[in-house]
């Protein structure tokens, strides 16, 4: 299975690396900050001056320009792709069934206070079990499954108060 990355510079200019992109990438660390690359057999300096680990944005200097470089993984995509994206996490109302499966265990009750990232259910998918966890602090509403039962994609597993 290939590793992809998004990356976005600027916020105008989005393309894909696949992680073997990544790995045959000829960039050698000159500093904790600074980078000398060779891109198609031209070389160039490169220094990452600011860095926010928890979003994955980092601000990188090529000569005298400063680029801001957002970059995700498959799992940041796929946590997109769902509707869950950083700094709106507070305010969903509802959890949704990130792909199709069975589910295997609910581990809350409607009425029960609960905090961020505690465990809500597990689903079971192309056998495997995923524990879905609670994106914000808040109160169950509604559990709209049951044990045992089949689920679609998208479909309404748990809603909040």
């Amino acid at each position: 299975m290939a590793h992809n990355y998004e990356v976005s510079v600027n916020e105008t200019y989005k393309f894909s690396l696949a992680k073997t992109d990544v790995e045959e990438m000829d960039i050698l660390q000159t500093d904790p900050s600074k980078y000398h690359i060779l891109k198609n057999n031209q070389p160039f300096n490169a220094e990452v001056v600011a860095k926010d680990f928890h979003n994955k944005i980092y601000k990188v200097k090529v000569k005298s320009e400063v680029y801001e470089v957002a970059i995700s993984d498959e799992l940041d995509q796929q946590i997109s792709s769902m509707g869950f994206s950083v700094g709106s996490t507070k305010n969903i109302s509802e959890i949704l069934a990130p792909m199709p499966g069975l589910i295997l265990e609910i581990r809350v009750k409607e009425g029960e206070t609960v905090a961020e990232d505690s465990p809500l259910l597990i689903l079971e998918a192309m056998k495997m079990e995923n524990v879905l966890t609670s994106p914000r602090e808040g109160v169950i509403k509604n559990i709209s499954v049951k044990v045992g039962e089949t689920v679609d994609k998208k479909q309404l597993l748990i809603s909040y108060a």
